[in-house]
């Protein structure tokens, strides 16, 4: 039974909520300036990281800004290594002189769909992930997981704020049901998760509006719990 969980967010993606964000939560997944933001808007957020004591990870996405990186591209696996390449060296880059330490990546949107369904998006996220020795954020059970078995580390990670279809797949973003607007039935979905998943983070989403009200409300559970709000590295 976990003693601890980390609470995630994705945030530096021009949202209004990263200030207010950040202190609640104990890992960062950092945009990585393709799917949305820019360089100073990651730099900002590397620096707020930095000063609440966050921990940082790479949120690389496809190249589509128009809708949010959160499409399914048709990309080849050596395009979607070569994208994650750039858009990690550029994150550790900014990192740098903010002083943050880039720990892990989570792939953004619909790269991260892919990547959990389908082994050749997982083998180029995880590929490119080892290049840099980052451990590598995904749905437990998932290919990510599957094929980053002696490849690199693995977190199994959780969301409060969607719903889950049977496979354990999100329900697409299209769906009316998508969505969890109700902070006592993300509470109530977190338990489900600790329970019956095994993760070892869980995730709200920084542009989500009501991000600030989700986040106390888990934060009030895990406490209750008994478990320890830290980061899992």
């Amino acid at each position: 039974m976990a003693t601890t969980l980390d609470l995630n967010s994705d945030l530096g993606e021009g949202a209004p909520l990263d200030a207010e964000v950040m202190p609640l939560i104990t890992s960062a997944n950092v945009a990585c300036c393709f799917h949305a933001g820019d360089p100073s808007v990651s730099r900002a957020a590397l620096e707020l990281a930095v000063a609440h004591g966050v921990v940082v990870g790479a949120h690389p996405g496809h190249p589509d800004r128009e809708h949010f990186g959160r499409r399914e591209l048709p990309r080849s696996p050596q395009q979607v290594f070569d994208d994650c390449v750039f858009q990690i060296g550029g994150l550790i880059g900014l990192a740098r002189p903010a002083g943050a330490d880039v720990r892990y990546v989570k792939p953004h949107g619909g790269l991260y769909h892919q990547a959990c369904r389908e082994s050749a998006f997982a083998d180029a996220v995880i590929s490119a992930a080892n290049l840099f020795a980052l451990a590598v954020m995904g749905l437990p059970g998932s290919k990510l997981e599957v094929r980053s078995k002696s490849r690199c580390p693995f977190v199994a990670e959780g969301f409060a704020d969607r719903r889950y279809l049977p496979d354990g797949n999100l329900v697409p973003r299209d769906r009316p049901d998508a969505f969890i607007e109700d902070s006592a039935e993300a509470v109530a979905q977190l338990e489900w998760l600790i329970r019956t998943k095994g993760i070892r983070t869980v995730c709200v989403h920084g542009d989500n509006p009501q991000a600030l009200q989700f986040i106390n409300a888990l934060r009030a559970a895990l406490l209750k719990r008994g478990l320890e709000i830290r980061p899992f590295a």
